[in-house]
């Protein structure tokens, strides 16, 4: 965590969601990178949120005004727990009165499932971003790695895949500006051979952005790109 106090932590924490739908205003994106570079666990769970990012953008328009049923197979399941019930040491009317409690719960989940589903299906889902595939020179052995770029109106971003880069090892990318600047886009840390995605964000505009690097707790160059 950072050294900042628990309540302003929260807040910022709170808006990682935001940020990963590439949504919230320049001020607040801009409070929320500042953050990310010294916070660990937000950065962590940033990652975590980031793949639920691009599924948003598979949701299908047309869908929305179809209402979702229950559960295939919710009364089945309900009339086999009845069932299973058996007779026990009680009087009919508590039989009945249990049997007439679980009904209410079956159509009290039916209920709520249908209402998830018309909520969640009913938010407004914006244009998935144009992906812009850029070529990646790699400089490490063993390393292998594609790229996307993602203009938005706050700055761009970057859709990293790859392989090979040195498990636990802290590495950093840097969005090179027209000018020569280097500004930072975040880090993320290395899982080996296994398959890495990530996604990085500056605020240098699509249009002012010449290519970005990558680069090792060292400080050696590992990939770079050129727009």
């Amino acid at each position: 965590m950072s050294d900042l106090p628990r309540d302003a932590h929260r807040g910022l924490r709170e808006q990682l969601g935001v940020y990963a739908l590439g949504h919230g205003t320049p001020a607040e994106r801009a409070a929320v990178r500042a953050h990310l570079d010294g916070c660990a666990a937000c950065r962590a769970e940033l990652r975590e949120l980031a793949p639920l990012a691009s599924r948003l953008a598979d949701v299908d328009p047309a869908r929305l005004d179809e209402l979702p049923g229950p559960p295939p197979g919710l009364g089945d399941a309900v009339l086999a727990r009845i069932a299973a019930e058996g007779a026990r040491p009680a009087d009919l009317a508590a039989r009945r009165s249990r049997r007439t409690r679980l009904a209410a719960v079956a159509a009290a989940v039916a209920i709520a499932a249908a209402a998830f589903g018309v909520g969640w299906l009913s938010r407004p889902v914006p244009p998935a971003p144009p992906l812009e595939q850029v070529a990646v020179e790699v400089a490490a052995q063993g390393v292998r790695a594609t790229a996307d770029v993602v203009p938005h109106t706050w700055g761009v971003e970057v859709k990293l895949s790859g392989e090979g880069f040195a498990a636990g090892e802290v590495y950093r990318l840097s969005v090179r500006d027209e000018a020569g600047n280097e500004v930072p886009a975040g880090e993320f840390l290395g899982v080996g051979a296994q398959q890495l995605d990530c996604n990085l964000n500056s605020s240098v505009l699509r249009e002012d952005a010449a290519g970005f690097e990558v680069v090792d707790a060292s400080g050696a160059v590992v990939l770079s790109s050129t727009f």
